[in-house]
């Protein structure tokens, strides 16, 4: 068996807890998800995740902002509005969040191709 060093396990952890702090909050993977396919406004994204408020998605979009992930662009009016799309390095987590996917389909239950 391989033996892990103390500081080998310090720098997994770190990297690891990150990307769980900023991704595992509830409705943080399906604003993803939807922005993945395109920009979307804030009206359409609301209505694309049933359940979620006003409020939680704007706080959740300012955290994806703050981490570099989702850009906010306010469109020319009129009417004023303000569409929301995946950072470069937003739109490079696609391949890991398929992944995710596939492993939810084979180990979860989860019909492939569900909505």
């Amino acid at each position: 068996m391989a033996q892990h060093s103390e500081d080998a396990c310090k720098q997994v952890d770190a990297g690891i807890t990150r990307v769980f702090e900023l991704l595992g909050k509830r409705w943080t993977g399906p604003i993803i998800s939807v922005l993945l396919a395109h920009p979307v406004h804030f009206s359409e994204l609301r209505r694309a995740i049933p359940g979620i408020s006003e409020r939680m998605l704007s706080d959740r979009l300012s955290e994806l902002g703050s981490a570099g992930l989702v850009v906010r662009e306010v469109d020319d009016g009129p009417p004023l509005r303000v569409a929301y799309r995946l950072t470069e390095s937003g739109a490079a987590m696609e391949p890991a969040l398929n992944e995710l996917l596939r492993w939810a389909e084979s180990h979860m239950g989860i019909p492939k191709g569900s909505c």
